[in-house]
This record gives C-alpha cells, sequence and structure tokens, in this order.
C-alpha cells in the first residue's frame, strides 16, 4: 500500500512539474482569453513570398500558439502550398469545428492564428515544391481520421500534419515541442520522426519518447513533452517550447 501510494504521489509530483509552463503562460498573460475570436489578428505578417512576384513552387509549414487558454499548452500548424505559376495558396489544416475535419482551401499563407503570430518551420522551393504538392494533397485526402478529433491526446490537427509528413518522401520538418499530438502515431507504436532523423515510440500519444538528430531527445507523458536538443542546443519545455536556439528551418527556401 505503502509503495503504491508513493507512485501516485509521484506521478501527480511529475504532472504538475509538467504543467508549470502551461500555468506560467496563462499567468503571465501571454495569450489572450477574454477577447471573442473574431476580434483577434488574422493578418499577414509578410514571411510568404508574393505569388505576383514570385512565380516558383512552394510548400510552407507554419506554427503559432492555438487560440484562447490551448494556447498555453500547444501549438496548431498548417502547410501552405502554392503550385508553379498560381496565383494564390492552399492551406491544409486540420479545423477542430469542421467535419470532415480536414481543409484544403485557398487562403493567406502567413496569417496570424487568432491574435498569435505564426512562425515558419520549413521552406521548400522550386524542384522540391513541385514534387511535394501533389503528394501532400493526395495525403490529406487519405487522412485516415478525418471524422474524429481529439484535443488531447489525438488525432488533431498536429497529428493530420505529422501524418502528411510522413506520407510524403523528402518532405521533413522539424516539428515543436509544444505540437500536442504530433506524437500520436497511427497503426501502431513506432514511426520515423517527421524531421526524417529518428525514430520516436507513443502508446496513443499518451505516453512515448523521441530521439533524432534534429528533435534531439524528447520524452512525452500525457501529452505533455521535454527535451533537449543537442545539435542546436536548446531546453524543450512544456508549454514554454525552447529555450536556447532556435530550431533549423528545413527545407530548400530563404
Amino acid at each position: 500500500m505503502k509503495t503504491l501510494l508513493r507512485w501516485l504521489l509521484s506521478l501527480v509530483a511529475l504532472l504538475a512539474l509538467l504543467l508549470v509552463g502551461p500555468a506560467w503562460i496563462l499567468a503571465s498573460n501571454q495569450v489572450v482569453t477574454d477577447v471573442h475570436w473574431s476580434s483577434l489578428d488574422r493578418t499577414s505578417v509578410g514571411i510568404a513570398p508574393d505569388p505576383s512576384e514570385h512565380s516558383e513552387a512552394v510548400v510552407q509549414v507554419y506554427s503559432a500558439r492555438a487560440y484562447n487558454w490551448r494556447g498555453a499548452f500547444g501549438e496548431h500548424i498548417w502547410i501552405a502550398t502554392k503550385a508553379e505559376n498560381a496565383d494564390s495558396y492552399r492551406l491544409h489544416q486540420v479545423l477542430s469545428w469542421r467535419r470532415p475535419t480536414v481543409v484544403s482551401s485557398i487562403d493567406t499563407p502567413d496569417r496570424a492564428w487568432f491574435g498569435n503570430p505564426p512562425t515558419l518551420l520549413a521552406d521548400y522551393r522550386g524542384e522540391a515544391a513541385v514534387r511535394m504538392i501533389p503528394k501532400i494533397e493526395a495525403a490529406a485526402m487519405d487522412y485516415p481520421q478525418a471524422d474524429l478529433y481529439r484535443v488531447w491526446p489525438g488525432p488533431n490537427s498536429n497529428s493530420f500534419i505529422a501524418w502528411v509528413i510522413r506520407e510524403v518522401p523528402g518532405f521533413e520538418v522539424t516539428l515543436p515541442v509544444t505540437a500536442i499530438g504530433k506524437d500520436y502515431i497511427f497503426n501502431g507504436v513506432f514511426a520515423p520522426t517527421p524531421s526524417g532523423t529518428g525514430y520516436q515510440f507513443s502508446l496513443g500519444g499518451v505516453i512515448g519518447v523521441m530521439l533524432a538528430l534534429e528533435e534531439g531527445i524528447e520524452i512525452n507523458f500525457l501529452g505533455l513533452s521535454v527535451g533537449l536538443d543537442v545539435m542546436r542546443p536548446a531546453l524543450k519545455l512544456p508549454g514554454i517550447g525552447r529555450l536556447g536556439m532556435p530550431a533549423r528551418v528545413s527545407g530548400s527556401g530563404g
């Protein structure tokens, strides 16, 4: 009985420690929780190439803090594609309020996500992007859980992005530690990491471990991950994200 009690207390202490980061994000007002979504910023931040000036094909991946209190815990990620000579971008993402959840539509690629500015995670251009775009579109259509959405532990918007990345050869993206749901693996417990530089083990996105050159070491417990990036030195913490060097932007663009 005492052993069981010690285990329970240890688990509670670990969970409390993992929640320090999200609690600090909320306490320091780094996410907006008291404003209606319709009044929050959704404008472009000027990262994406202007289609009127750049005819080459483009594939970019963006990440931004999630809307409302969810932003204290995680990110929302989307893929933007522009075919060669196209005059607009198409965004591929999962939206919790839609059924089916997968949405591929013409939109502004680098707009803020309900008040939260995006960060560029990957930038592929030219021939690399030309090869990827039809495969990205096909993977989005084949997503196996288009009628199911679970904020935790997945499948959610980040589970979708990780799925698409793994389905497209040469599409390598380092997803942030705060991308809750990225560790949800479909049809198994082992998979390559989204960066393509290592492997991960995960039990339904609840408990797992990742080891890769780009992601470094990550341990996932109840959907909250902590890790260490050795190649680009940084500590990775739940809610807070990276403390140290920024992650490398994957791809051929820039």
